[in-house]
């Protein structure tokens, strides 16, 4: 008799191939080429490093590939790997959806913190509106913002927040989800009265004005220095900060100008004299991010909504 093999079509050619298919393997994969770490990924998976080894060994044999290699005292995933990454994440994802429960939200009696990170400017300007917002809709739902000092999306990956918002870096994973919230734009700010808050300010006045600068990682305000230095021109840096928070705090007890996001900051600029820029300078986008394991979660895609509802409606822009 014949044998049918166990690639052909049929239910009997499934079974085959399902016998040999151990789907646990998905998930070890998925985070393996999170971590990049035999060590770490046995750490999230509560298993031994020993046990993980021999996962990562069944890995190899499956796919026909290392998968992940040495390089110096760490591993470096191959170009199967990187190829597989994205693939596998989505694979995961998917599984998650159709085995959670799908239970009906109730805000009034839904009880959760939900953790955000973003500047210390994005929640003194948007803060009270969002929490306003969900202690009228979910009255035993939490918020706790964390600032955030750098692009790293470590903390979406891990589940340790559950939003963020910034601009888009190379830093992001690639897996990680967003969406637009506005668009934004740098503007100079001044306490009341300074010489710039009167007269034409042109790109002179401007750059030999004494400056509060602000130096972080991949800070893209350092677009206004490069559109000065093609007109011969530099800002009067006297000073330095790290965060637009301590630089506008200086600027209100002080001659200094300081150029900060018009709408990121609008909430830390109340009180002082904002002008636009004389010289010109695009405009970026502030996103709003998230890992996709929270993309079919009720509650998530709710507090999403109050979000981008918050700052779309927001209006504190300068005039023209």
């Amino acid at each position: 008799m014949h044998e049918t093999p166990c690639h052909a079509v049929g239910n009997r050619g499934i079974h085959c191939v399902m016998d040999n298919l151990d789907l646990n393997l998905l998930v070890t994969l998925d985070v393996l080429l999170d971590e990049g770490s035999v060590v770490g990924a046995a750490k999230r998976l509560k298993l031994s490093a020993s046990a993980m080894s021999r996962s990562l060994a069944r890995l190899r044999e499956v796919i026909g590939d290392p998968l992940l290699v040495r390089a110096g005292r760490g591993l470096v995933p191959t170009p199967r790997a990187l190829e597989l990454r994205g693939r596998v994440r989505q694979v995961v994802v998917d599984a998650e959806a159709v085995l959670r429960p799908a239970l009906k939200l109730d805000l009034q009696t839904l009880a959760r913190t939900f953790v955000i990170r973003s500047t210390e400017g994005f929640a003194e300007t948007f803060g009270p509106d969002l929490v306003a917002r969900v202690a009228a809709e979910a009255p035993f739902v939490h918020l706790s913002f964390l600032t955030k000092p750098d692009k790293d999306s470590t903390p979406l990956r891990d589940g340790s927040v559950d939003l963020e918002t910034g601009v888009i870096g190379r830093t992001m994973g690639p897996e990680v989800r967003a969406v637009g919230l506005f668009r934004d734009r740098f503007v100079g700010v001044v306490r009341r009265g300074h010489c710039l808050s009167k007269g034409r300010i042109t790109p002179e006045r401007y750059a030999s004005a004494p400056h509060v600068v602000v130096e972080r990682r991949g800070l893209r305000a350092a677009m206004v220095d490069e559109v000065l230095e093609r007109m011969g021109l530099a800002r009067n840096a006297v000073t330095t900060v790290g965060g637009f928070g301590l630089a506008i705090a200086l600027v209100r007890g002080s001659d200094m100008v300081a150029t900060v996001p018009e709408k990121h900051t609008a909430g830390l600029c109340e009180g002082l004299h904002r002008f636009n820029l004389p010289v010109p300078v695009e405009e970026f986008a502030i996103s709003l991010f998230w890992h996709p394991r929270l993309d079919a979660d009720p509650a998530h895609r709710w507090l999403r909504a109050l979000v981008l509802g918050v700052c779309k409606g927001a209006k504190r822009e300068i005039p023209s």
